[in-house]
């Protein structure tokens, strides 16, 4: 089954291509182009000697000759382009160091130039969060109304320490509040990002995407750090080396990122692309189409995409779409408002569905839910679930999955919910129906009310229950850090 809504083909991320396809109705190219801007922490304003992974182009490696003027520029990169592909669309892409950094007479002369040349739709402009002037925002934000406007902004990491080694010289707190002030103002922000800086664990580059995955962002570029000849990086490397991820790791690491970002995020970029010549490591970099394609293999693998871990209810899925199979019996002991048992009665066509729930108006929810999506092959109890047992005597061992949802009825009343007895002895019922490949899923859902530890004492029972009866049969997965977030466990029956 496909869960990824932002794609066209087999892409289990939200890749640009498609973004502009849908946006603007066909392939969209972005010209790189170099307007001889320099850098707060280049010139002593912030700083000296820039980021110490620079390049002396500035990161605008495959941007125009700066010599050239804008429209000349322009016309060189396109030539190379259009041998590779063909467009109609343009967006002009400011990329070399710091494109605001400026007077703004001047960033009105290089910006309106840029939106003359032929086809250009839009502009994205490549920028530090604390170069950013008040009266640069509100140009910024009369160009928006004007052309299709994306502010790049370069964050690397979110950890303070190694900002200072890589010679950012701004805090989080000036990049997070340049990103509100241009959402304010309703222009798009795309955030820079580098996996393996020196020193940083997997865990922290990790703590990085959940950050901004909490931010008001429309894009992110995900880079792997290229160590280049002549740059600071290279010196510090000599001296203190550090670990450079493998192309196995890397892979790892940004599907794991991909995992947590939101879904809309678009994925403007998602490997480095340095010149050979000029890189020390990592060798394995020059291969950007292969570490493209070890990327797509993993998610695959681990059969996941963008957005995975918003919800557990995608982990649920994920086990029901490898476990059921067409003709299969199973059982949804929790009924509530049908979607469960819809999303089962997609996959067992030639098999049959069971439904549990005490309240007349979960019943009645899903039946009119699946009539409505012409479903026959199921029958409706409104009874507990404590009554598996009783209710289905003849299908012992035949059933290859029962799902629960603890907790109450969705916008039904809460103070009608599942209770701890109940929810075990329909455990241990629903146990002696399964196969010998068949499982259990339970939803959990910790109460966050403080007045109302219901929830919460049906978890705790629930567990205690599982470690003292099946303690090698279950797993519990998580998809977030907070405590009272629901939660799936597994059981698996073991003859």
């Amino acid at each position: 089954m496909k869960h990824f809504t932002y794609t066209d083909g087999n892409k289990r991320y939200h890749t640009l291509d498609y973004f502009y396809k849908h946006k603007f109705g066909s392939k969209v190219f972005k010209v790189s182009l170099n307007a001889g801007f320099s850098c707060p922490n280049l010139d002593g304003t912030k700083g000296y000697g820039g980021c110490i992974y620079c390049s002396k182009d500035g990161s605008g490696d495959y941007a125009g000759n700066v010599c050239d003027p804008l429209s000349k520029q322009f016309e060189t990169v396109l030539k190379v382009m259009k041998q590779k592909w063909d467009s109609q669309k343009y967006i002009a892409y400011f990329q070399a160091r710091t494109n605001t950094y400026a007077p703004l007479e001047v960033l009105k002369e290089k910006y309106e130039t840029a939106l003359k040349l032929p086809h250009v739709i839009g502009l994205s402009i490549a920028t530090r969060p604390d170069a950013i002037s008040k009266e640069c925002l509100d140009y910024l934000e009369e160009l928006n109304t004007r052309t299709y406007l994306t502010i790049e902004l370069g964050l690397q990491t979110i950890h303070e320490k190694t900002s200072d080694l890589i010679n950012r010289c701004h805090s989080l707190e000036c990049f997070t509040n340049m990103v509100q002030s241009l959402r304010k103002r309703n222009i798009n922000v795309v955030v820079h990002i580098i996996n393996g800086l020196p020193y940083e664990t997997k865990e922290m580059m990790i703590e990085t995407v959940k950050y901004l995955n909490q931010l008001d962002i429309q894009g992110i570029k995900i880079h792997m750090l290229h160590m280049l000849k002549d740059t600071k990086l290279y010196e510090l490397y000599q001296k203190q080396p550090f670990h450079i991820l493998t192309r196995e790791e890397y892979v790892n690491i940004v599907c794991d990122q991909l995992e947590i970002l939101r879904p809309e995020i678009v994925i403007h970029r998602i490997t480095g692309d340095p010149k050979e010549d000029d890189l020390i490591e990592p060798k394995w970099l020059v291969k950007k189409f292969g570490v493209l394609n070890e990327i797509d293999k993993e998610l695959k693998h681990r059969d996941t995409y963008q957005g995975f871990q918003k919800s557990i209810l995608n982990k649920t899925h994920q086990i029901i779409d490898h476990q059921v199979k067409k003709n299969d019996l199973v059982i949804d002991a929790t009924v509530g408002n049908g979607f469960d048992s819809l999303y089962l009665l997609d996959i067992v066509t030639e098999g049959k569905l069971f439904g549990f729930d005490i309240q007349d108006e979960a019943i009645q929810n899903t039946n009119t839910l699946l009539k409505q999506h012409h479903k026959e092959n199921y029958q409706l109890f409104q009874q507990g679930h404590e009554h598996l047992l009783d209710t289905l005597p003849n299908y012992k061992h035949k059933i290859s999955l029962i799902i629960f949802n603890l907790g109450y009825l969705p916008k039904g009343n809460k103070n009608i919910r599942t209770k701890p007895n109940t929810t075990i002895q329909a455990i241990d019922q629903g146990y002696q129906l399964l196969n010998k490949k068949g499982i259990i899923l339970i939803t959990v859902y910790p109460d966050t009310n403080q007045k109302n530890t219901t929830g919460k004492e049906e978890e705790q029972a629930l567990l205690k229950h599982l470690k003292e009866h099946y303690p090698n049969q279950y797993i519990t997965y998580h998809n977030t850090d907070n405590q009272n977030a629901p939660y799936l466990i597994e059981l698996k029956y073991q003859p």
